[in-house]
């Protein structure tokens, strides 16, 4: 009767051990559970903090930017029709035509970022260089565009990044030296292409601490170029150059 007894409350001992740790688990999964739940809650919040944020500064950017280009349009084509000097009318209508496409990329770069179905143009590249020369050509800037060597395709990012260096460097330099000539050269060499803006120092120059200087920098280290701005004697020079694997194509 003893032993019966015994072998009873062992059992019961032992289910309401293995009780007693199946509790403990499950109270510890639950909390675990809770945990994720709570973790997730807070990504969740943060999120949104952050989409209200991003909409937030993509309104100001369509107020902001997306109106001055607007006036800028109007302005610029109402200026073309005032006058009977066909340069000025040139220089009108480049300032006009440049402004509807920035107008249009920056509309569809707000819409992609809204998360819309807006579509982006095609990317620039280095083809477009030349282009980019001619509208300011047209529109009365002294540009010299030269190309060296045997022109080769390159990864689409890198020429993307030759485009834009050279887009913010020729602003630059209309800004800074506005009566200057600019020369534009790309150098094709066999494991490298180098492009370089240059024009003669004007009365005051940038201290190579500026935004546009320091984005020509950081679009070119992204795509494994080097990069330099400055003063060489009397020039003041923007070079970038990009390696490529001699014979890989794109």
């Amino acid at each position: 009767m003893l032993t019966i007894v015994l072998v009873v409350a062992a059992l019961a001992l032992g289910v309401w051990a293995g009780f007693n740790q199946y509790t403990k688990q499950r109270l510890q999964e639950r909390i675990r559970e809770q945990d994720a739940e709570r973790e997730h809650e807070r990504q969740q919040i943060e999120e949104l903090a952050k989409s209200a944020e991003r909409s937030r500064i993509l309104r100001e950017m369509h107020d902001v930017v997306a109106h001055s280009l607007a006036v800028m349009i109007a302005q610029a084509d109402g200026g073309r029709f005032s006058t009977k000097d066909e340069a000025a009318q040139r220089t009108f209508h480049t300032i006009a035509d440049t402004g509807r496409a920035a107008l249009a990329d920056t509309r569809r770069i707000l819409g992609v970022l809204r998360g819309g179905d807006a579509q982006l143009s095609p990317t620039p590249s280095e083809r477009d260089l030349s282009h980019l020369v001619k509208e300011l050509q047209e529109a009365g800037k002294e540009i010299s565009f030269i190309t060296l060597g045997e022109p080769r395709e390159i990864p689409p990012a890198a020429g993307l990044a030759l485009f834009r260096i050279c887009q913010e460097a020729l602003t630059n330099a209309l800004k800074h030296a506005p009566d200057k000539p600019v020369v534009v050269t790309e150098n094709w060499m066999p494991d490298k292409v180098a492009l370089s803006i240059s024009n003669p120092c004007a009365a005051v120059e940038s201290d190579g601490r500026g935004l546009g200087l320091i984005n020509m920098r950081e679009r070119a280290e992204s795509v494994g170029a080097s990069f330099s701005a400055g003063p060489t004697g009397d020039t003041f020079r923007v070079r970038v150059e990009f390696p490529y694997p001699s014979g890989k194509e794109y």
